[in-house]
């Protein structure tokens, strides 16, 4: 789990104001450079529980129409409209429970002192009456009787908005106490480390019952909602006392599940505890699960949707996790095969995250994923919602300069703290042609 959303939370709680976030270059072909003067595409997620933390946002359809009001003035065209969060749903499923009302042990009301400890490294000693206003804030939300992502398709189409749910599909808790009622049941499915031992809510793809599971969520959402594409973010996992999920050298510690272990045995004739944790051929056999999970997940959207547009969300050579926690990279630290993604044309795009560990930026995580998927597929930008007009010039040409279409924008709800919100939506709407 990446907890830069909470850590915005803090630093604004703390001054009185919710704000709710949570290799070497490779020379581009020529065929890729655009014209410095084309518009892009701007495209931002949008997590409806965290705009709704902001003060004087109105419960309901007046808020939604609020949210992509504002997206709309920045001349962003295609909002990722989360669907879960945590293991809990932002839409009226019949698979998850709702979201909104966290745990009574949770991030936000620790349980232990041990717990406590970590959950006041994160936020900074937040005052504990912020917490509790926070808190208080989440369990308020009535995701039971009003359903936002279908006021956002309904709405979007309205204002000439493409709505893609953003699906976070290898989280199942958020910090803590959000997990699922699937992992909650199943623990025997759960990611285990090099030693046995098993994570909190995080579910492994090794097992059928955990594809089978995951699908059934893309399917409900693609049968329920006429999104415009999904967008899987296999950047959030899960409880965050978890943390570190990688070992020294930034490779996974999870995969240790049994089927895997015997698969390996069968093919190899040993066991993987016998080879380094970053042997190649172990790395490769647990990001198998993942890969035919997105095999099974193309097919799904095109039985459902023909040929709706499938983006990910993935990591980087710099990417780290929690307090700068080394990944190194997609395939040894995530264990997501993202080359074979684009190969077999299982993804239409993809966009690197802007978390960045010493020697990485936007470019350098832009160019990595670019090589990695070999020029096979859409990659986007990362940048976060500007503060300045100056800072979103320097990452519009970043993306003229490099040759990308899109730029992600992360996260729309930013907008409405910024002082200079109509400066910066000129700014916007100027460079995306609107």
């Amino acid at each position: 789990m990446l907890l830069s959303r909470r850590k915005l939370i803090f630093a604004g709680l703390a001054a009185g104001i919710v704000r709710v976030p949570c290799l070497e270059a490779l020379a581009d072909d020529a065929a890729s450079t655009r014209p410095s003067a084309e518009a892009l595409i701007l495209g931002a997620p949008l997590t409806h529980s965290d705009w709704m933390l902001k003060p004087g946002i109105p419960w309901g359809a007046a808020g939604v129409r609020h949210m992509l009001d504002a997206c709309k003035a920045c001349g962003w065209t295609r909002i990722y409209w989360r669907a879960l969060d945590g293991g809990r749903a932002l839409y009226d499923s019949k698979l998850l429970r709702p979201g909104g009302k966290w745990d009574e042990d949770s991030f936000w009301s620790p349980a232990n002192p041990q717990d406590r400890a970590l959950s006041v490294r994160f936020s900074g000693n937040l005052p504990e009456e912020k917490r509790k206003a926070v808190l208080a804030k989440f369990n308020a939300l009535d995701y039971v009787h009003f359903d936002p992502l279908a006021e956002a398709v309904r709405y979007g189409r309205q204002v000439g908005l493409q709505i893609h749910a953003w699906v976070t599909i290898n989280e199942d808790d958020h910090g803590w106490g959000l997990t699922s009622e699937f992992s909650r049941a199943h623990p025997q499915f759960r990611w285990r480390r090099r030693d046995g031992t098993a994570y909190r809510s995080q579910l492994s793809f090794a097992f059928d019952e955990v594809r089978k599971y995951k699908l059934a969520i893309l399917d409900e959402i693609l049968r329920s909602y006429p999104v415009d594409g999904l967008f899987l973010d296999w950047i959030r996992t899960g409880d965050v006392r978890d943390n570190p999920q990688t070992d020294p050298q930034g490779v996974a510690n999870s995969g240790y599940e049994k089927p895997l272990i015997e698969q390996f045995k069968q093919k190899f004739g040993i066991d993987p505890h016998d080879v380094p944790n970053g042997d190649e051929r172990w790395v490769q056999a647990r990001a198998t699960p993942q890969t035919q999970f997105m095999r099974e997940a193309r097919q799904l959207v095109r039985k459902r949707r023909g040929a709706m547009p499938l983006a990910v969300l993935v990591g980087h050579p710099w990417h780290y996790r929690g307090e700068m926690d080394p990944i190194d990279g997609n395939l040894r630290g995530l264990l997501l095969d993202v080359r074979t993604w684009a190969r077999e044309g299982l993804i239409d795009a993809a966009v690197a995250a802007g978390y960045y560990r010493p020697g990485g930026n936007a470019e350098a995580a832009y160019r990595a994923l670019r090589a990695e998927t070999e020029q096979k597929i859409d990659v986007w930008t990362y940048a976060w919602v500007p503060s300045t007009v100056a800072q979103f010039k320097e990452d519009s040409a970043l993306a003229r300069r490099v040759g990308a279409r899109q730029i992600l924008l992360w996260e729309a709800d930013y907008i409405d703290d910024r002082p200079n919100a109509a400066e910066l939506k000129a700014a916007m709407s100027e460079a995306a042609g609107r």
